[in-house]
């Protein structure tokens, strides 16, 4: 039996952004799921599917840094990368002190992406 490809869920509240981080991920060879919100990711069947989650820092509702916490609280310790348009050392520091595998500041390189996917997955 093949082994599936691994999920990469996508939540960014700006659709051109998540769309695109979306394509990119099909591109390089990953199954990706798209989320406009935290709570739309929580509600979903991917969950426990999700092997790296990249999430916008700042999103209406729950942000990306409570929303890996809200994952780690319930069992589910998914790799998360951060992507962020407003960069915030302060914050920098406490999502990658709370476990988050990478902080990027948008626009972001897509080899810095992938060097963090990678790094999430172990590859």
């Amino acid at each position: 039996m093949a082994k599936s490809k691994p999920l990469i869920s996508v939540v960014d509240d700006d659709e051109s952004m998540r769309e695109a981080v979306r394509g990119l991920m099909k591109s390089l060879g990953y199954t990706s799921e798209a989320f406009a919100y935290a709570e739309e990711f929580l509600s979903s069947r991917q969950v426990p599917r999700t092997s790296c989650l990249i999430a916008d820092a700042q999103m209406p509702g729950m942000t990306a840094i409570e929303l890996h916490r809200h994952l780690v609280a319930a069992g589910r310790t998914i790799p998360t990368i951060l992507i962020t348009a407003y960069p915030d050392d302060g914050a920098q520091k406490r999502a990658l002190g709370d476990g988050v595998v990478c902080y990027l500041s948008k626009p972001f390189d897509e080899n810095d992406l992938l060097a963090c996917i990678h790094s999430s997955l172990n590859v």
